[in-house]
């Protein structure tokens, strides 16, 4: 099995009510399904934003798409974004540096 990197791009003109929700989720549910996370904010366009999620594998990923804590917290952050995000669903296939 390969790592794996689910990149989620949504807009939003909540971003704080988003965070707020976040920082609330990670203190009742401090586990975490994936190995790390990063989100960023689009320099180029105002309000849009691109989170990047790696997992051990498509299979860890899918394993913590299925939790019901994980729906929760998507229907939730789908309440937060201005329209739908885009899931992409990549499989790593080189990594350099740290």
């Amino acid at each position: 099995m390969s790592a794996f990197v689910q990149l989620i791009e949504f807009t939003t003109s909540k971003f704080d009510e988003m965070e707020k929700f976040n920082d609330e989720w990670r203190e009742r549910y401090p586990e975490r399904g994936y190995n790390w996370l990063v989100m960023t904010a689009d320099r180029d366009k105002p309000g849009a934003y691109v989170t990047m999620v790696s997992f051990d594998s498509f299979d860890a990923a899918m394993k913590n798409s299925e939790d019901p804590r994980t729906t929760e917290f998507a229907e939730k952050m789908a309440e937060l974004t201005d329209a739908p995000p885009v899931f992409r669903n990549l499989d790593v296939v080189r990594t350099e540096g740290t």
